[in-house]
């Protein structure tokens, strides 16, 4: 058995996303096959316990080719100097480190070379992100993930129409107990922002986005059975 959580947008303006930790039994081994039979797995438990009716798994293992093109390894857009960037190689390319960085060379790479760059291990101690110039700090901890997944997935127009039907997000992939962010959370957010009327504004500037947050983070090196993470 293991236990994963699943996103769940909510629609009432004052929390956006609950996180609900599902038990379910897990299919050891790192093929693709055995990754998408625990998927189906948790996403069976999802319906019978929480009521998660049409769920979503965002990586490259779903068997649900949105669920792919969501995967911040496939997810693409462009900047204004027309330079194009996956998620993944936006997110590693950003940090900055107490001996280095942001290594803005990473934007140019794949999504795995970008994740496994050396440098990202070797600078020191992660101190804040910049992208493009503009700096985030690492409070609140998914802020600029979540800002970047967000605002990539704004200038992908043809996934939105069906993601936004969907009532529930997972990562198989995703371990709070080793990470902090997660692309299936940022989906949940895009939907509740979207259901709420709220996108517009979140995304008008830095200082709403953050103020999306005020209050309402969790730590997610704390989970339990039901979370309001934002």
């Amino acid at each position: 058995m293991a236990k994963r959580p699943i996103f769940v947008p909510l629609h009432d303006g004052k929390r956006f996303v609950l996180e609900r930790y599902v038990d379910f039994e897990w299919h050891a081994g790192f093929a693709k096959s055995q990754k998408q039979k625990s998927i189906r797995a948790l996403h069976e438990m999802a319906r019978r316990e929480y009521d998660v009716q049409n769920p979503l798994e965002i990586s490259s293992k779903s068997e649900d080719s949105l669920g792919v093109a969501l995967s911040s390894f496939n997810l693409k857009f462009s900047t204004k100097k027309g330079r194009t960037l996956t998620v993944e190689a936006a997110f590693q390319g950003s940090k900055v480190f107490s001996n280095g960085g942001p290594y803005t060379d990473i934007f140019e790479k794949s999504p795995i070379e970008a994740k496994r760059d050396e440098r990202l291990k070797n600078s020191g101690n992660l101190i804040k992100f910049s992208f493009f110039g503009e700096d985030w700090g690492l409070e609140p901890k998914t802020a600029f993930y979540d800002w970047l997944y967000i605002n990539a997935l704004l200038k992908n127009r043809n996934l939105i129409v069906d993601l936004v039907k969907r009532d529930g997000f997972s990562d198989i992939e995703f371990n709070p107990e080793r990470s902090i962010n997660c692309q299936a959370r940022s989906a949940a957010l895009f939907c509740a922002l979207y259901h709420t009327d709220r996108l517009e504004d979140a995304i008008a500037s830095r200082e709403n986005f953050l103020s999306l947050y005020a209050g309402r983070v969790s730590d997610p090196h704390n989970p339990g059975p039901i979370r309001y993470l934002i």
